[in-house]
């Protein structure tokens, strides 16, 4: 039986963790950079990976026609979303290296 994964954007995984945790009862299993995993304990739901991202941003691009292509990605302190404007032309919205 194949597991599968879920991926939530979010603004702050940390603060989610917890409301997720407690709706969904599972397991808050550790954080790392932006990113916080939850699982079911009885091993039965998918594991839920919270991501944070510069969601407005994304968000507010995304509304004028823009599409996602990848990311969220993080390095060395920087992280950004690859985008695709209305042709398909990439772009990236990045945080300017703030962590």
């Amino acid at each position: 039986m194949a597991t599968i994964g879920l991926v939530l954007d979010c603004a702050d995984p940390r603060r989610l963790a917890t409301f997720w945790t407690d709706a969904l009862h599972y397991a808050n299993l550790g954080a790392a950079g932006g990113y916080v995993l939850l699982a079911d304990e009885a091993g039965k739901g998918p594991n839920l990976l919270l991501q944070q991202v510069d969601d407005a941003e994304v968000a507010r691009l995304e509304a004028l026609g823009a599409t996602r292509v990848d990311g969220p990605t993080e390095e060395h302190g920087s992280r950004w979303v690859v985008m695709a404007d209305p042709e398909g032309n990439e772009f990236c919205v990045c945080n300017e290296g703030q962590a």
